[in-house]
């Protein structure tokens, strides 16, 4: 039998103070996120909410953002703060969840190849069956040796490199007609 947790990586105001900060991809984010947690919650599925915290800068926990998002709504059922990438090194989740014989994860949050991807490659090590809804994820265009990628293809990019290996991708439709 499957026992399923929504993982909410880092969707903390932390963000609001970094300067690849963009609002083109918040509305559509937003709206899938609420709808995932909002579905997750009315079929009792636990919402875990994983924050990052740094020793300076806007992920202190002095700064004052290590919050949820304004247009959060949800009460989640635990809260861990991470240090790293993933959200299972030194957090306590991986005892959190095994103690509820979880062993699927769903996973949304900031940032699509940077925490949320490394948080499913970890889970897929530790044995959880992950679902990667990647419409619920939000991340902002970069640059390297010249070649700027869009959010756009930087979430098919990790879409690529999961599937098959790490994760399923799902839409938050196709998550929620599959609980």
């Amino acid at each position: 039998m499957s026992r399923i947790a929504l993982i909410n990586i880092d969707t903390q105001q932390s963000f609001h103070h970094r300067n690849y900060w963009q609002e083109s991809e918040i509305p559509a984010f937003q709206q899938a996120i609420l709808g995932l947690i909002d579905g997750c919650q009315a079929r009792n599925i636990p919402v875990v909410d994983i924050f990052h915290v740094d020793e300076d800068g806007p992920f202190t926990l002095e700064s004052g953002y290590v919050k949820p998002m304004a247009f959060l709504r949800h009460q989640p059922d635990v809260v861990f703060q991470k240090h790293v990438h993933n959200a299972f090194t030194d957090t306590g989740l991986d005892r959190w969840l095994r103690e509820r014989d979880i062993n699927q994860l769903i996973i949304c949050g900031i940032r699509t190849e940077q925490c949320c991807e490394t948080t499913a490659r970890v889970a897929s090590d530790l044995s959880y069956a992950v679902t990667f809804v990647s419409e619920a994820t939000l991340t902002f265009p970069m640059t390297y040796k010249g070649i700027t990628l869009s959010a756009a293809e930087i979430r098919h990019r990790t879409e690529t490199v999961l599937s098959g290996r790490f994760a399923e991708i799902k839409t938050v439709a196709e998550t929620l007609e599959s609980l």
